[in-house]
């Protein structure tokens, strides 16, 4: 299924990212993205209003109800979902379309319910799970970052079990032990040389 690895010659190809929170996939695309114009970073729609200094089609499409519920309606959505009862967020097809059409590697990074859908509605994407070195370690980094209380933690942990179980759905397995590692297997997945 990993057709377009190494072919220089295949047309560009979207690439879905996944796996449990903590498990370092911002920072490793960070690193992916860097020094490769080449790759473009889907960004995401979402319901929820802006945060100070975030801007509109940078770090997420801010939309409406009624707009998202369109785009939802007319299939201009590849995936989306509701989070925390509150918000909807998802990732809006046009963009993803025309950064391949104008050769771009696209890289989608969203959780396990999104990589589902999008297994419907872009079955030809490559689908990979990034994974902790162990259970230990992905406790460690969700506790080390300081950011959520105790009850919140737990309940990344249990929805992290959940999707670790899903790993066999994916096309590859990347453990980041590593983000040097981690980001050099990606280029590599990608047909993307440092």
């Amino acid at each position: 299924m990993i057709e377009h690895i190494g072919d220089k010659s295949a047309p560009a190809h979207p690439f879905v990212i996944s796996g449990p929170s903590g498990v370092g996939k911002g920072t490793v695309l960070s690193y992916v993205v860097k020094d490769h114009p080449e790759i473009w970073l889907s960004v995401s729609a979402t319901t929820r209003q802006p945060r100070p200094g975030e801007v509109h089609g940078k770090h997420y499409y801010f939309l409406t109800e009624a707009e998202f519920d369109a785009m939802v309606d007319q299939g201009q959505m590849l995936e989306w979902a509701l989070v925390h009862g509150t918000d909807r967020y998802g990732t809006p097809r046009k963009p993803v379309a025309d950064a391949i059409a104008a050769g771009k590697t696209a890289v989608l990074e969203v959780d396990l319910k999104g990589a589902r859908q999008i297994r419907q509605s872009m079955p030809e994407a490559t689908q990979i799970f990034l994974v902790p070195p162990s259970w230990e370690e992905l406790e460690r980094r969700l506790r080390g970052r300081g950011t959520e209380s105790e009850e919140q933690i737990e309940r990344r942990l249990e929805t992290a079990r959940q999707e670790l179980a899903a790993q066999s759905e994916f096309d590859v397995v990347v453990k980041n032990d590593s983000v040097s590692r981690a980001t050099a297997q990606l280029l590599h997945i990608m047909g993307i040389e440092r």
